[in-house]
């Protein structure tokens, strides 16, 4: 009786197969909902603003936040813009 428990613990080449291929369906399970919700959170009654960065890239920005933000220089020329971007012209 000793020897058949000792066997029925030991994990075979063939046992370890269902285990392998059951790992590799955990990226299906689900986990990945978290970046849905963010998204939901974005487009709920909050108003955002796109802006442009220094490198060309667009940045969506809260409306309120840009309220609480300091103007530092209003009404800029085409050649202060494409200074600030890095262009030459």
């Amino acid at each position: 009786m000793d020897k058949k428990t000792n066997k029925e613990k030991l994990i075979s080449r063939r046992g370890m197969f269902p285990i392998l291929g059951s790992t590799l369906l955990i990226p299906f399970l689900g986990f990945g909902n978290s970046k849905i919700d963010n998204h939901k959170n974005l487009d709920g009654d909050e108003e955002f603003q796109t802006l442009l960065k220094p490198d060309g890239t667009t940045v969506r920005i809260n409306n309120s936040t840009l309220k609480k933000s300091k103007i530092i220089k209003e009404n800029i020329s085409n050649k202060s813009l494409l200074n600030w971007l890095g262009k030459k012209l």
